[in-house]
């Protein structure tokens, strides 16, 4: 057997496909993990757009999504929905390697999580949570977020412009802030005991803002031109039409916004890191900031195409890229192998098993407690739905796409900060 044939056989082998009786194929790189029926007929309804290029690629963590299924890979061709890029725009990751390792780590971490706590606004708003205090946005934004403003408000300007709603929203306030849900803030120890500070966030409020805007003109338009479709959340936008050209305008923004703000947040948890540690230590080692809900223009099999990932990280060769364990599991940093079939891409976590709610219902804190042992963390009921078991296995995720990626270092969380 030639070299070229057996891997065409690996590739092959690594992927299953569904079709429905409309539409593009859907290859699923979900070999030995759960997916369930109702995330397959939005999937199916999905690849039944006119515009979709070639196939939709689905990536292990796959599971039922608003606007579009969690962990879909979906190109396109002259148009964008904008459900499934979704409200989270930009939503992702970024990674810092230190020059500390675990010996230089206090005993007792609790210290560490309330100096990450104290610098990094989380949480809900106070309208939100019944509080008094908004621990969700900065109520004076360090110099940092200036800073970091001061790149985005030009376009952030005109963007009010045309769309006056977008200016009374939460944006700069809310620029170097988490969030609440599965975003995080985690120190990490990987197999050399070197100390790593990796975050989870994106566009926070201002994303939210122009994500639901354009998703109502999308179906505004829609009902416009009297198309019928699948489902209303697969709405879409006309390339060449003013309505395209904005949202592709205030989606980059957005998406910039994203890494601004995993940006700003790293410079505090560097500084947290820096208050509880007696030695001097260097950062960013080793650095990557990535998207897993975002857009954008690419080159597959010689055309430009426009890329939805739904949960879903680039993985181009030798880009770099974090898939994150649930609390309590392992986070990996992935180096990606190109896989063309998978329009260059990953998973962008371990994919949850069940909603919120049934994670609450199911759970106490007692088991909370104990499926975050030795990680300092909140063990309380506001949190029981982010517990490790809501989450699919993450060693079962990173084997089904073993051949879109690498695994450069596995890390393991031993403080973990939750919104």
């Amino acid at each position: 057997m030639s070299t070229s044939n057996h891997q065409a056989e690996v590739t092959r082998a690594a992927f299953e496909v569904i079709k429905g009786e409309q539409g593009v194929p859907v290859k699923m790189w979900t070999r030995g993990v759960t997916v369930d029926d109702k995330s397959k007929q939005q999937l199916l309804q999905t690849a039944q757009m006119p515009f979709i290029y070639k196939w939709m690629a689905v990536m292990p963590d796959v599971h039922f999504g608003l606007g579009a299924t969690i962990g879909s890979v979906i190109p396109t061709k002259g148009a964008i929905i904008p459900a499934a890029v979704g409200v989270d725009i930009g939503c992702g990751m970024m990674a810092t390697r230190t020059s500390l390792t675990a010996s230089d780590l206090p005993d007792h971490l609790q210290g560490l999580r309330t100096q990450l706590e104290r610098l990094i606004p989380h949480g809900m708003s106070p309208k939100m949570r019944g509080s008094t205090r908004d621990v969700g946005s900065w109520n004076q934004p360090p110099h940092a977020v200036d800073e970091a403003w001061a790149t985005l408000q030009d376009d952030f300007k005109y963007l009010c412009q045309k769309y006056p709603r977008l200016e009374k929203t939460n944006n700069y306030k809310h620029l170097g802030t988490l969030g609440t849900g599965n975003h995080f803030v985690e120190i990490c120890l990987d197999e050399h005991d070197h100390v790593w500070i990796t975050l989870h966030s994106g566009s926070r409020g201002v994303g939210n803002a122009i994500g639901n805007l354009f998703i109502e003109m999308a179906r505004k338009d829609m009902e416009r031109h009297f198309i019928q479709l699948p489902n209303r959340d697969l709405a879409y936008l006309v390339e060449g039409s003013t309505t395209f050209d904005d949202y592709w305008f205030a989606v980059g923004w957005a998406q910039r916004f994203a890494m601004k703000n995993r940006e700003v947040m790293m410079q505090a948890a560097i500084k947290a890191l820096a208050l509880v540690i007696a030695k001097p230590f260097d950062a960013k080692l080793e650095a990557v900031n990535c998207h897993h809900n975002y857009v954008e223009k690419e080159l597959h099999y010689g055309e430009e195409v426009l890329v939805t990932r739904k949960g879903a990280v680039r993985a181009r060769l030798g880009e770099y890229g974090i898939i994150p364990g649930s609390m309590g599991a392992k986070s990996f940093i992935v180096r990606g192998k190109g896989n063309h079939e998978a329009f260059c891409s990953c998973s962008h976590g371990a994919g949850r098993l069940m909603s919120r709610t049934e994670a609450k219902r199911r759970f106490t804190i007692v088991d909370q407690i104990a499926q975050t042992q030795g990680v300092e963390c909140r063990k309380d009921a506001d949190v029981i739905d982010e517990i490790p078991s809501a989450y699919k296995p993450i060693e079962d995720v990173m084997r089904a796409q073993s051949d879109l990626v690498e695994v450069v270092y596995t890390l393991r969380q031993v403080v973990c900060v939750k919104g």
